[in-house]
């Protein structure tokens, strides 16, 4: 615990698991933008790029098309660890997952997770065979983000700051035992 939450009043740490972590992916994953990140390993500056989650299952899964021909295609296939990291504002709806990924060509996926929009990059539409399914599997991740809201958590941040005492909505923790 860092000397910031150490004086929160509120508890402000929640470590989640199973299916309240899985929730929690869901949440956060949804409405937020994504850097898709891979060659972990390597020595050389990190593959980092925005992609679109199509689907967050239930469990946690998530879903995203790419390219065979791409660049993420070929990290994939030559090491199916990856790293994805979310923001969804300057003030809440942080999440970072250590994951595995795994490359289909499944057409019947590919259906489910067509969109219109999507004929930008794959002009030949939802039948275009350069289309790749990304199924991503977090292992473990953490997560920041606000008990009740923006609106609330503003409106205490600036409590605090004219009391001189933190006073902030925060929530942060651990994801664990994410998907079988």
């Amino acid at each position: 615990m860092n000397s910031i939450n150490q004086q929160q009043e509120e508890n402000n740490h929640e470590d989640l698991r199973g299916t309240d972590a899985a929730k929690k992916i869901k949440e956060l994953s949804n409405k937020n933008t994504c850097h898709f990140i891979t060659k972990l390993q390597e020595t050389s500056p990190l593959h980092v790029r925005p992609m679109s989650v199509q689907v967050t299952d239930d469990d946690g899964t998530l879903w995203f098309l790419c390219a065979n021909d791409s660049h993420i295609y070929s990290d994939i296939k030559a090491d199916s660890r990856v790293h994805l990291l979310f923001q969804g504002s300057s003030y809440s709806d942080f999440l970072s997952l250590g994951a595995t990924a795994k490359l289909t060509a499944d057409k019947a996926k590919i259906a489910e997770l067509w969109e219109p929009m999507l004929k930008t990059w794959f002009t030949e539409g939802q039948d275009d065979p350069r289309i790749a399914v990304i199924e991503v599997k977090p292992l473990e991740g953490y997560y920041w983000d606000n008990k009740h809201g923006n609106a609330v958590a503003f409106l205490k941040t600036v409590a605090g700051a004219i009391v001189g005492k933190t006073m902030d909505d925060s929530i942060e923790g651990k994801l664990e035992s994410i998907t079988n």
